[in-house]
């Protein structure tokens, strides 16, 4: 080590307090990274899921094998109208719970205005009659993004760590799929124990 790095790892030390938060974040992204097996991959979607609900406030009733069923439908590249047949929801409870989960699509922040101007705004405190009027926009409009833009800001205060780790976990594109079809199917059979059938023969 030369003098110049010893001193930034000085610098570092006296200003975190730590030599190993690198070390510790890098060992368990690859840990993650390293899950094959989809029982033990949907175990630690579930970890994480329940780690944020201790952490947050959701804003829907759904179980979290409901809310892992959808993190993998995401994540295999289902539409919020798709996930919502699957789960016998709303797609407005989809979204919702997508946003719960830090699960933010690109089109999601498709506005009418500048994001950042609206994470600022909101990070003041101000309300949404406050924020339509300094963005030239009905109070309507800036309803519909709020939750965009709080979501945003709740990953952006975790270091994007949840988003992170279930992208690890799923972007596996034939580990995704193999999950999606079989929480497709889990949910196809929940709903068909439910259907009395009567069958002459």
């Amino acid at each position: 080590m030369d003098e110049k790095t010893a001193e930034l790892r000085d610098i570092f030390i006296e200003t975190t307090g730590s030599e190993t938060v690198t070390e510790r974040q890098a060992e368990s992204r690859g840990s993650l990274a390293d899950v094959e097996d989809p029982a033990e991959v949907r175990a630690r979607v579930l970890d994480l899921v329940t780690t944020m609900r201790e952490r947050y406030e959701f804003g829907t009733d759904l179980s979290d094998d409901t809310l892992v069923n959808l993190v993998v439908g995401y994540f295999d590249g289902e539409r919020d109208e798709e996930l919502a047949v699957e789960l016998d929801v709303a797609p407005e409870v989809v979204r919702t719970a997508r946003f719960d989960l830090h699960l933010v699509r690109d089109s999601d922040r498709e506005a009418p205005f500048d994001m950042d101007r609206l994470d600022k705004l909101l990070v003041e405190g101000a309300d949404d009659e406050t924020i339509a009027g300094k963005l030239d926009v009905p109070v309507d409009v800036v309803a519909q993004f709020r939750p965009v833009a709080e979501a945003d800001i709740r990953s952006s205060r975790a270091n994007y760590r949840f988003r992170d780790d279930f992208a690890e976990l799923l972007t596996d594109d034939d580990l995704s799929q193999r999950m999606a079809e079989d929480a497709r199917n889990d949910g196809l059979r929940e709903a068909t124990e439910d259907i009395e059938t009567d069958v002459s023969l």
